[in-house]
């Protein structure tokens, strides 16, 4: 089977996008998929390179703005090329952050409520005030806490929220909540094995305690039963609402016993060491096997999914 990896991109998380897509590479059985590196260096190259490189699918290694958002999954759904994880519809709705919390929160799940500018004109120190400091001030879209800052006071405010806007169209500003900080992979409708995050050098799980080594301790974390029970439930909700498919990774925090999902990922990052090899692991699964799954899952999947549409066109 010929595996296009598909790579780079052009958001501000190109470099964790190149990390996980040789990350896959590395991994990939040899002896079951030839793999063919597909790095987008403009929103141009995609089609070009893909129609060159005669994929039988495209496993996707992109994160952020036209790689985890729809866009890049829509193209290859018009070229009728398979791809691997969440549809657009999901990929669409868990980028945008406010939109994804707002439809958690209508449906009962925890999530972090806060202001929503969409532009610098919106800048009202008062109602952050209200919230209360300290705040945690991020870019609606994108992740790996690229432009996530933590601020303690009004003092700090205007440089976050102005760093913010300078990454994407709009903003959250929200409570910074106090807890574990969780995260909830989740593979065929299977929560794995659930992983808790210290960082070890602030007080929150920043892009330095994500990517750099030592930055942070992550593991297999005991909860109590009943607790455990509520992040599988609010995990499972989070996947299934947003409509993700294939695996995705849940980040909550857990303050004061409840968790609260802060963001749904369709594209979460592979590197070595990244968090959701390391659950699958914790599982009992090596990475080439992780990937097996996600393959298999996924051509299953648009298999069924493109198979509806065209008996719903007949």
């Amino acid at each position: 089977m010929k595996i296009g990896v598909i790579m780079g991109g052009i958001s501000s998380e190109r470099e964790v996008s190149l990390k996980t897509g040789q990350e896959m590479i590395r991994h990939l059985d040899g002896s079951r998929y030839e793999a063919v590196p597909i790095v987008i260096e403009q929103r141009a190259d995609l089609i070009k390179q893909v129609q060159r490189a005669g994929i039988d699918i495209a496993l996707l290694a992109l994160h952020g703005r036209y790689g985890e958002d729809g866009t890049v999954q829509g193209a290859l759904e018009t070229l009728g090329i398979p791809y691997t994880g969440s549809g657009v519809l999901a990929s669409s709705l868990c980028m945008n952050k406010q939109l994804a919390k707002m439809l958690l929160r209508a449906a009962g799940v925890h999530a972090p409520a806060g202001l929503y500018w969409k532009k610098m004109d919106d800048y009202d120190r008062l109602a952050v005030e209200q919230l209360g400091y300290p705040v945690i001030v991020k870019p609606n879209t994108g992740g790996s806490s690229i432009g996530v800052q933590l601020v303690q006071n009004e003092k700090e405010l205007l440089p976050a929220v102005q760093e913010a806007f300078s990454l994407d169209e709009a903003i959250l500003i929200e409570p910074f909540l106090k807890g574990t900080e969780l995260t909830c992979s989740i593979l065929e409708d299977e929560v794995l094995p659930i992983l808790g995050i210290r960082s070890a050098h602030s007080e929150w799980f920043d892009y330095k305690a994500k990517y750099e080594v030592g930055g942070a301790e992550e593991k297999v974390i005991q909860l109590p039963p009943a607790t455990l029970q509520r992040v599988h439930e609010a995990a499972l909700a989070s996947y299934r609402l947003l409509q993700c498919n294939v695996y995705a990774r849940v980040d909550m925090i857990l303050h004061e016993d409840t968790p609260y999902v802060l963001e749904v990922n369709t594209l979460p990052g592979m590197t070595a060491g990244s968090l959701l090899p390391k659950s699958a692991e914790a599982a009992g699964m090596t990475f080439s096997q992780l990937l097996d799954r996600i393959i298999a899952r996924s051509l299953y999947e648009r298999k069924q999914e493109w198979g509806k549409s065209e008996r719903s066109s007949d």
